[in-house]
C-alpha cells in the first residue's frame, strides 16, 4: 500500500469532512501518499483527482458539505465505465480506497472490487439517515437529528402562541430516525415513520383529544418516505376531518443536511477515518467501519448496506409520552 485515496458520494453529511481530514493525515503520519477523488464516482471516469498533504485539510473539520463534492454517475454502473475509473486511479498509483456514504457507495464499491481486486476499498458510513448496519451511528445523522430538533423547538413556539397543529416533515425516504429522534426529544404529538403503519383514523382520534383537553399546541412530525404520504398529504386529510384546527405545514428540507457538524459528530468522524486507513494498511477491504458500543467493528459491504430495524421501545414510547 503506498497510496490511499478518499472520496464521498451520495448526499453530502455533517462530519464529512472530518473524516477525510482523518484519513488523509492517518495516511500521512504512516508514510502513505494520500489523494483526493472529486465528484464521488464522477471523479473516477474524469480523472478529477489530486494529491493531498496536510495543508489540504486545514481548518476543515468545523465545515458542513464536502471539500470533495459529491455527484450521480451512471457511467460507473456500466462495465466501461468502471473500466475507464480503473485506468485512472493505477495511473495515478492509487492502490486503496476511503469511500465516504452509503449504500449505494457501497454496492458500487463492492462491484468495483469484482472485476478490479488490486484496488481496496474501506467505507465509512456517511449519512444522516443513520439507517446502515454495522454502526450504531452514521456520519451526519447526530448534527441533523439536532438540526431538525432546533427548527422543531422554534416552530413550537409559534404554534403555542397561537393554537396551531403543525405537521413537520423530516428527511427519510425510507427510514424514519431522524422523525422518530427528533420527534421524541422535542415532544411531538404522534410521529409517523416509513417502518410503521400509519393510522390515520387513530392519529385523528389523538389530536381530537388534545383539543378537546385544551392543549394549546400539537406537533406532527413526518418522515418524508411514511406510506400515507408527505407532511401536506396527511395534513390535507386531517383538516377534512378537524375543521376546527388551524393548520400548517412545514418542510425542513435540506437544512437537515448542512450546517457545523456537532462536537460528537467530529469525534466520531475522526475515528471512523483514521480506522478506515489503518484497516487499508492492515490489508482488509470490501468492508465498512463502523462503531457499536464505542468499539470500531468491521462489517462487510453486502451487509451493511441492508437497512437497521427501527427499534419497538421508541414507538410504543411515543405513545407513553404524547
Amino acid at each position: 500500500m503506498k497510496k490511499i485515496a478518499v472520496f464521498t458520494s451520495g448526499g453530502d453529511s455533517p462530519g464529512m469532512n472530518a473524516c477525510i481530514r482523518a484519513v488523509v493525515r492517518t495516511a500521512l503520519h504512516e508514510g502513505l501518499a494520500a489523494a483526493g477523488i472529486c465528484r464521488g464516482y464522477q471523479g473516477f471516469i474524469d480523472g478529477d483527482m489530486y494529491d493531498m498533504d496536510h495543508h489540504s485539510v486545514s481548518n476543515i473539520i468545523q465545515q458542513g458539505g464536502t471539500i470533495l463534492r459529491s455527484a450521480r454517475c451512471a457511467e460507473f454502473r456500466t462495465p466501461e465505465g468502471r473500466r475507464k475509473a480503473y485506468e485512472n486511479l493505477a495511473k495515478f498509483g492509487i492502490d486503496g480506497i476511503v469511500a465516504i456514504g452509503g449504500d449505494g457507495t457501497f454496492t458500487g464499491a463492492h462491484i468495483f472490487m469484482q472485476e478490479y481486486p488490486d484496488i481496496k476499498f474501506v467505507g465509512c458510513p456517511g449519512t444522516i439517515d443513520n439507517d446502515l448496519m454495522g454502526t450504531d451511528y452514521t456520519i451526519g445523522y447526530d448534527t441533523a437529528i439536532n438540526t431538525a430538533m432546533e427548527a422543531i423547538d422554534k416552530i413550537r413556539d409559534t404554534a403555542s402562541a397561537h393554537d396551531r397543529l403543525f405537521f413537520i416533515e423530516v428527511m427519510g425516504r425510507d427510514a424514519g430516525f431522524i422523525a422518530m429522534a427528533a420527534g421524541i426529544s422535542t415532544g411531538a404529538e404522534a410521529i409517523l415513520v416509513p417502518e410503521t403503519h400509519t393510522d390515520i383514523e387513530g392519529l385523528i382520534e389523538k389530536l381530537e383529544w388534545g383539543w378537546k383537553n385544551k392543549k394549546n399546541s400539537s406537533i406532527v412530525v413526518v418522515a418524508e418516505g411514511d406510506e400515507a404520504g408527505g407532511a401536506h398529504k396527511i395534513a390535507e386529510m386531517v383538516k377534512a376531518r378537524l375543521d376546527h384546527y388551524e393548520i400548517k405545514v412545514s418542510i425542513l428540507g435540506h437544512i437537515q443536511r448542512g450546517g457545523r457538524p456537532t462536537c460528537m459528530e467530529r469525534v466520531r468522524a475522526s475515528r471512523m477515518g483514521a480506522a478506515a486507513t489503518r484497516a487499508l494498511i492492515e490489508g482488509k477491504s470490501n468492508v465498512m467501519i463502523g462503531i457499536v458500543n464505542n468499539e470500531i467493528v468491521y462489517t462487510p459491504f453486502g451487509q451493511c448496506i441492508k437497512h437497521q430495524q427501527m427499534d419497538s421501545n421508541l414507538v410504543e414510547m411515543v405513545d407513553l409520552l404524547s
